[in-house]
């Protein structure tokens, strides 16, 4: 930032850029950007600041709270304050260096007060604890700082291997319990299904059932009319489904059957047991409906 100039009694300044001037070695002005006229021999530019914003990066190590070493990359932008250029060229040697400190002071201050998952959610924090420190450090000398960013956390090798491993497991037991439930999800479904299935099916064995009974109760009804009394006809009917099955599997050659003795005796001997059993079958229900109407009749009496 030191310049002496020659003997020629023009100069230019830049633009952004602001040059000091001195009387025999004693501060005279600053001069902005343009064309600018000295005593030669008697004046000198002594040396040229920028008004530009500049960048300081800085690496920092230190410890976690949970004796984790990191490497933490800070990042800086500051420029001089205009009104404040002569504090910036005489009172400060190296700016860089003095920021660098303050960097390092307060890193190392915040981070050892967190553990290191913390210092990835609350890096924020960190950048607002140096850009207020360093503010107040470096106004006094001439220079604001626009801006501090913590742009890098680097812990050691090993600390993100295990990192990776612990994020890895957490997401193989996420994708575990999704499984367990996408299986979950497929047994209801089945479950669901087959119960819809069985409904279905047991509603047409029943209606299956209704239309044959109603079948059934047609055919006695015809019977009746010729004179068949309505045991004789359900024991024909019996008999007759009897051979009706034995004819619709004897037309097919690949089923299995297994037949009781079937002669004219065992036939007739099946519809008498059959009209005996519908008999005694119509009896107990004459009797069943006797109880019911007595018990009724005390219910009634005892009502009373």
């Amino acid at each position: 930032m030191i310049e002496v100039s020659g003997p020629m009694p023009f100069f230019t300044v830049s633009q952004q850029t602001a040059a000091i001037v001195e009387t025999f070695g004693k501060f005279n002005s600053i001069r902005f950007s343009g064309l600018h006229f000295k005593i030669p021999f008697i004046q000198n530019v002594v040396g040229r600041v920028s008004l530009r914003i500049q960048q300081l990066d800085v690496i920092v190590e230190t410890k976690t709270k949970d004796d984790v070493f990191v490497r933490l990359k800070v990042s800086v932008q500051f420029h001089i304050i205009k009104d404040k250029i002569y504090d910036a060229f005489y009172r400060l040697e190296n700016p860089h260096d003095q920021i660098t400190s303050y960097i390092f002071d307060t890193v190392r201050a915040e981070v050892p007060k967190m553990k290191l998952d913390d210092v990835f959610e609350k890096k924020d924090d960190v950048a607002i604890a140096i850009k207020r420190d360093l503010s107040e450090a470096m106004y006094d000398y001439g220079y604001t700082i626009v801006k501090a960013l913590v742009t890098d956390i680097d812990p050691d090798a090993a600390v993100k291997q295990a990192m990776n491993r612990i994020n890895a497991s957490e997401r193989e037991k996420v994708a575990a319990e999704y499984e367990a439930e996408a299986e979950r999800i497929r047994i209801v479904a089945r479950a669901k299904a087959e119960a819809e299935s069985k409904r279905l099916q047991g509603q047409g064995i029943a209606d299956q059932r209704r239309e044959i009974a109603r079948g059934l109760e047609e055919s006695v009804e015809v019977l009746n009319k010729v004179g068949i009394n309505s045991q004789e006809a359900s024991a024909l009917i019996v008999v007759t489904q009897h051979y009706d099955t034995l004819h619709s599997l004897g037309e097919n050659v690949n089923s299995n059957l297994i037949l009781l003795p079937n002669t004219p005796d065992n036939a007739s001997n099946l519809l008498t047991q059959m009209v005996t059993s519908f008999a005694a079958s119509a009896q107990m229900g004459d009797q069943m409906k006797e109880g019911q109407k007595k018990l009724e009749k005390s219910k009634t009496k005892f009502l009373d």
